[in-house]
């Protein structure tokens, strides 16, 4: 059997509700909303109705904040719940599952969650299409059933058989252009013009939308870098300073015998390069299991010298954090973390540096196929201090840089310092 429950913010506290509202009235500009509520649906199986009445008030909610009901009230309301795709990691489902099973000290119970609203006012069907849309993030979520599954099983959605893409190699540039906006493809023209030649010259055969979509994701931003990668084949200056500092970049990759093409990445990494190769860095610590920057150092502990190692590392995250602001921004403190984490450390300290456009304009202005400004701002830092918080690291410098070129690539930075005795 499945029971169901909502849990709702007491009016005082209902911050995430009042939020949405000013969002709404102010970014998207409908003045007819005049009042949002936001419920918290848990639909749980396999346990028993004793063991879920326990759980209302111990695992659902926090009775001073919270408003606990087994159904509300919607009349005058439009209604539409949100829920994760099948797939996508839901950590309310998940943290309530952990502790049901804690209570009941037997079988995890399976647990799905959705977020349900309520809008009040004389609102259009365009204008829910509108908050709909600013809601939903298609890439992690959808509108969820307002009625009760009987089952949370999953069916298996394992295809048994794999559609082949006839007709691609043969398809002319706009065909292709086409065929990127109709399955949302992340990489762009040149990318699928060069694999439709790779397939029909070389493979001599239509590819399989699973090769398309493997091949998809590993040349995205993410997996590629394209942004850092992107050939850098002139560049003028309008500060002599830092005209100076790309000439000396120059001298150093002609130094070093460097052919690969300049981009940002290589800009990046030459400094290191250089550095070792003249033997200025000889406490630096390499073996095959260091996955952060490791320094050599001697510490006194207690009155006694001791050889430490401290640890260094910064993930970028930028178009995860672009596209899925919460998980993106959530990962890029988290590998930030793993890496000095493995080489069996202590993570201290952490610092965030962000990049975006203007959070306060229109949600109208946002380029089209992406994200509004303030949505990524506000729920990426929800994501970063979401994981930050839960694994304990104090994040002491926090900086977010506004500029119009940053609607285009977001930018999202996590680094930490940690150490170890040697």
């Amino acid at each position: 059997m499945v029971y169901r429950i909502y849990v709702e913010k007491k009016k005082e506290l209902a911050h995430e509700a009042s939020s949405l509202r000013y969002e709404i009235r102010h970014l998207l500009q409908i003045r007819s909303l005049s009042e949002v509520r936001i419920l918290n649906r848990y639909d749980v199986e396999n346990i028993d109705a004793a063991l879920f009445e326990d759980c209302k008030t111990k695992v659902f909610s926090e009775p001073q904040l919270d408003v606990v009901s087994d159904a509300f009230d919607a009349t005058d309301a439009i209604v539409f719940a949100v829920e994760y795709l099948p797939g996508q990691f839901d950590q309310r489902a998940d943290s309530a599952a952990q502790c049901i099973q804690i209570l009941s000290q037997g079988e995890r119970p399976t647990v799905r969650t959705a977020k349900v609203y309520l809008l009040y006012g004389a609102l259009t069907d365009a204008e829910l299409a509108q908050i709909k849309k600013y809601v939903i993030n298609p890439v992690e979520c959808r509108e969820a059933s307002l009625q009760k599954a009987e089952t949370l099983a999953m069916e298996s959605e394992i295809p048994t058989t794999v559609e082949v893409l006839e007709g691609f190699t043969k398809l002319d540039s706009e065909g292709l252009s086409a065929f990127l906006r109709e399955k949302g493809l992340a990489m762009d023209a040149d990318d699928i013009a060069f694999l439709q030649a790779y397939f029909r010259d070389e493979e001599k055969r239509d590819p399989t939308i699973t090769e398309i979509r493997m091949i998809d994701t590993y040349w995205s931003d993410h997996c590629r870098h394209t942004t850092f990668l992107t050939t850098i084949d002139s560049v003028t200056f309008a500060d002599p300073m830092l005209e100076e500092t790309y000439k000396k970049y120059i001298e150093i990759r002609r130094e070093l015998g460097r052919t690969k093409p300049v981009n940002l990445m290589d800009i990046a990494t030459l400094a290191t390069r250089y550095l070792k190769k003249i033997g200025k860095l000889q406490k630096l610590d390499e073996s095959e299991e260091i996955n952060a920057c490791t320094v050599k150092m001697e510490i006194e502990v207690d009155g006694k010298k001791e050889p430490w190692l401290l640890l260094f590392k910064n993930e970028t995250h930028n178009h995860p954090t672009e596209i899925e602001p919460f998980g993106g921004a959530a990962t890029c403190i988290g590998g930030a973390i793993r890496d000095p984490l493995s080489g069996r450390s202590y993570v201290y300290a952490a610092m965030r540096v962000t990049g975006a456009a203007d959070p306060t304009v229109p949600v109208k202005d946002t380029i089209p196929g992406k994200l509004p400004q303030r949505k990524i701002v506000t729920t990426a830092a929800a994501g970063y201090s979401s994981y930050g918080n839960q694994i304990g690291l104090a994040t002491g410098q926090v900086d977010e840089l506004y500029h119009p070129g940053y609607a285009a690539k977001r930018m999202e930075i996590g680094a930490v310092i940690a150490a170890t005795p040697a």
